[in-house]
């Protein structure tokens, strides 16, 4: 058996299921699940729940009823038995630019929940969770965090790119097509080529947008196997590495270690630094303060930023560059970016693992293939300096906001604001070619709280470089971009317009400072005028008021603190685990 560097040493594999399994009072619970399939032989093995993420509704996760199959096969072979449950999955990619998109951030809660509960409910001995579409991926990892017990995650892995007149094109490029369409820059009969030939079967989209971005992420924190997050979806690969996952899980629940070990604050930063070098999402930072938080550990704004300002961007991958993951597959995986990070310093390489090795023992057996050019090969030749993440402050975010940086070669911009109380308005104008070069559009009571759900707007940005406008113009934001944005996009605002921030007190045509190298993003005005504006300011209406969404507005934090709906200390206290440590 592995052996599992923080292992409690004896461990009864069944600590928990034996409590609604064993003894005469729980003969009707056996009974009903003779009924599902168990034998008497099952009822004396560790009993593992497999949250899957298997959906119709996206790409991304329509291969994943298959995966599930093969994930359980690795836990029955390693004497383990499954139990296979569902969750809620929406497609950002699918709702953009829609009110469906509010549904988006809040089903990251609801999928955390949903997978707690199902734990709770039926005293897994063990989890493994099954993701692929961009919110599953943090929302799983938020519920073993919760669960503290023996887990694993495993994606399931990109889309293959589309190819269009010679070239790898990606749903990135439908978006663009879209403003290139409107401007007229593209015709209407190349928009439908490219609609057609973006997305060729299963999987997350291709890029390192969200969905690739938190997949390496939870591989150099250790919770995902190493090697799992580049290996596209269809691959003959990921089959056996399903069933690996399945193993490990199992052998997780014997050696007694349990999810937040693999979430303490050196396994954060390793992944933290994982998205920097990749030029990852923004939503990176939204999703691992959600982490942490539910995991008991600290991390904050600042650290994002202190981490950009040490660790170059090393990968040349979309959005900002060439490549896509299954190029990155065939250069090496993830473990590359890894082993370029841990020769330079930049990596705890003795954080552990769920294949029961350090992450440095791991990086031992990555291999790279000559002449790749995807991953550079230190600090001697970055594609950038600096980390693909940047963390603003001023009198516009005094609780900060994010940048995007990997692509940009463009770093202060000043002009007037143009004010845009729904996305929507502002893709308008842009479609209508009512926004001018130099402009500052600025998107407001679209956060947490005043959306309510912090849409992703990449038909706004898309529709900005597509216009050919993405060198001249800045946007700016309480809401959230999608990891294929580009440009001059300032999202995540905070504090956020609907609770009486800055984003909601400026008027139109007032100048707009953003300096990223000073890490800055003003509004030029008399001293105090915004602190008068802010004594006068009256909260709006909330948008929701009833159902899901009214329940999210009246809950959710800033996204500042990761736009979590729970309170971790009140989830710490019901748990008998500890909270993860540095």
């Amino acid at each position: 058996m592995t052996n599992h560097p923080t292992s409690n040493g004896a461990n009864d594999p069944r600590s928990r299921s034996k409590v609604l399994l064993d003894g005469r009072d729980r003969a009707p619970a056996r009974a009903m699940l003779r009924a599902v399939g168990f034998s008497d032989d099952d009822f004396q093995r560790p009993l593992i729940g497999v949250a899957n993420t298997w959906t119709e509704a996206t790409p991304c996760n329509a291969h994943l009823r298959e995966l599930g199959e093969r994930v359980k096969e690795g836990i029955r072979e390693a004497g383990g038995v499954p139990l296979e449950f569902n969750t809620i999955v929406v497609s950002d990619g699918i709702t953009m630019g829609t009110e469906g998109m509010k549904s988006s951030l809040v089903s990251r809660e609801v999928i955390a929940d949903s997978i707690e509960l199902m734990g709770r409910g039926y005293l897994f001995d063990g989890m493994i969770a099954l993701s692929g579409c961009d919110k599953t991926i943090p929302g799983t990892v938020m519920a073993l965090a919760r669960l503290a017990r023996p887990s694993v995650m495993l994606y399931g892995g990109s889309i293959l790119p589309g190819r269009h007149r010679g070239r790898d094109i990606t749903i990135q490029d439908v978006f663009e097509a879209v403003g290139a369409c409107a401007a007229g820059r593209m015709t209407g009969e190349e928009l439908d080529q490219i609609e057609r030939s973006a997305c060729p079967g299963a999987g997350a989209c291709g890029g390192q947008f969200t969905a690739n971005t938190m997949a390496m992420v939870f591989e150099a924190m250790g919770i995902s196997p190493l090697g799992s997050a580049s290996v596209p979806a269809l691959a003959e690969e990921r089959d056996e590495l399903a069933r690996a996952a399945g193993r490990h899980v199992v052998e997780l629940t014997r050696s007694g270690v349990e999810a937040r070990a693999f979430m303490s604050r050196a396994a954060l930063e390793n992944g933290i630094r994982a998205a920097l070098a990749t030029g990852g999402s923004t939503n990176a930072v939204l999703h691992l303060l959600a982490v942490a938080r539910e995991a008991g550990a600290e991390l904050s704004l600042a650290d994002f930023d202190r981490l950009s300002r040490e660790t170059p961007v090393l990968a040349d991958l979309k959005p900002g560059g060439r490549f896509v993951a299954s190029d990155l597959h065939q250069a090496g995986g993830t473990g590359l970016v890894l082993r370029r990070l841990l020769e330079m310093g930049l990596l705890e390489g003795g954080v552990p693992t769920v294949t029961g090795r350090t992450l440095a023992e791991e990086l031992e057996h990555v291999s790279e293939t000559p002449g790749q050019e995807v991953v550079r090969t230190g600090a001697s030749e970055p594609f950038k300096p600096t980390g693909g993440l940047v963390v603003l402050r001023g009198n516009l975010a005094p609780d900060g906001c994010v940048i995007k940086v990997a692509g940009l070669t463009r770093m202060q911009h000043r002009g007037p604001a143009r004010i845009f109380e729904r996305e929507e308005d502002a893709f308008r104008a842009l479609q209508g070619g009512e926004i001018d070069r130099g402009d500052v559009v600025v998107i407001r009571h679209e956060g947490p709280r005043g959306g309510p759900g912090m849409r992703e707007m990449l038909g706004v940005t898309a529709a900005v470089i597509g216009a050919g406008l993405g060198s001249d113009v800045a946007l700016i934001t309480d809401g959230r971009f999608s990891g294929a944005t580009q440009g001059l996009m300032v999202g995540h605002i905070a504090p956020e317009a609907a609770v009486g921030g800055a984003i909601g007190l400026i008027r139109e045509g007032e100048i707009v400072v953003l300096d990223i190298e000073a890490r800055r993003l003003e509004v030029e005005l008399p001293e105090g005028e915004l602190e008068r504006r802010a004594a006068e300011w009256t909260a709006p209406a909330p948008r929701e008021v009833g159902g899901v969404l009214g329940k999210y507005a009246r809950l959710v934090a800033s996204a500042s603190e990761g736009a979590v709906t729970g309170d971790p200390l009140r989830l710490d206290a019901l748990s008998p685990r500890t909270p993860a440590t540095t």
